[in-house]
């Protein structure tokens, strides 16, 4: 049902517990700050920013998880990609962040084909010309392709309510990701697992 030919990856930052009721008295240390864009996230009260980064890996066609990693927010996205991959893909879809993805060592004897988003400032860019117009065509496409992968997010952001992590730590957070993105599996799918009941 979901091994298919294609597979978007992107991520999405998780607000960490806010408690600070521990024997330190401190936050999770294994939660890191982040600044996307302009903008810092998941402040805190003390100004500073801090989360962790739920990366998955998506079938392009049937939307479900196939793949799934936790790390510190601070973490870019490119150095787990590798694991988001399941090896049968011909093409990988990505965005900005992802650029690059095809030179990594991890890569090395991936097959498949990176479809990769421009950097918007260069896509802004781009000539009032035939070819300037045809390369946003190209870039629309795979902005339409891509959007899939947010439709799992919002299911766990929004109907499972992982809006902010409860838990301390990467290992019980990493536990939990993995649990939800198989809830999401079913979610996404409960009209064609009915259907065949």
């Amino acid at each position: 049902m979901m091994m298919r030919q294609g597979t978007i990856v992107d991520a999405t930052l998780i607000a960490p517990p806010s408690s600070t009721k521990n024997k330190e008295g401190k936050r999770d240390p294994e939660m890191h700050q982040t600044k996307k864009g302009n903008q810092w996230y998941h402040r805190s009260a003390e100004g500073f920013a801090y989360g962790m980064k739920v990366h998955i890996g998506v079938d392009k066609d049937s939307r479900l998880i196939h793949s799934a990693v936790t790390t510190a927010a601070n973490k870019h996205d490119l150095p787990p990609a590798a694991e988001l991959l399941h090896g049968d893909e011909e093409v990988v879809y990505g965005d900005a962040g992802y650029q690059g993805i095809a030179k990594r060592p991890q890569m090395a004897g991936t097959a498949a084909e990176f479809r990769v988003a421009m950097r918007p400032g260069k896509r802004r860019a781009l000539p009032d010309t035939p070819d300037g117009r045809r390369q946003d065509l190209i870039e629309a496409a795979k902005a339409h392709v891509r959007a899939k992968v947010e439709h799992p997010f919002r299911v766990i952001k929004q109907q499972l309510g992982l809006q902010k992590s409860r838990l301390r730590g990467l290992a019980k957070n990493r536990c939990k990701i993995n649990l939800l993105a198989a809830l999401t599996n079913l979610f996404l799918a409960r009209r064609q697992l009915l259907a065949t009941a």
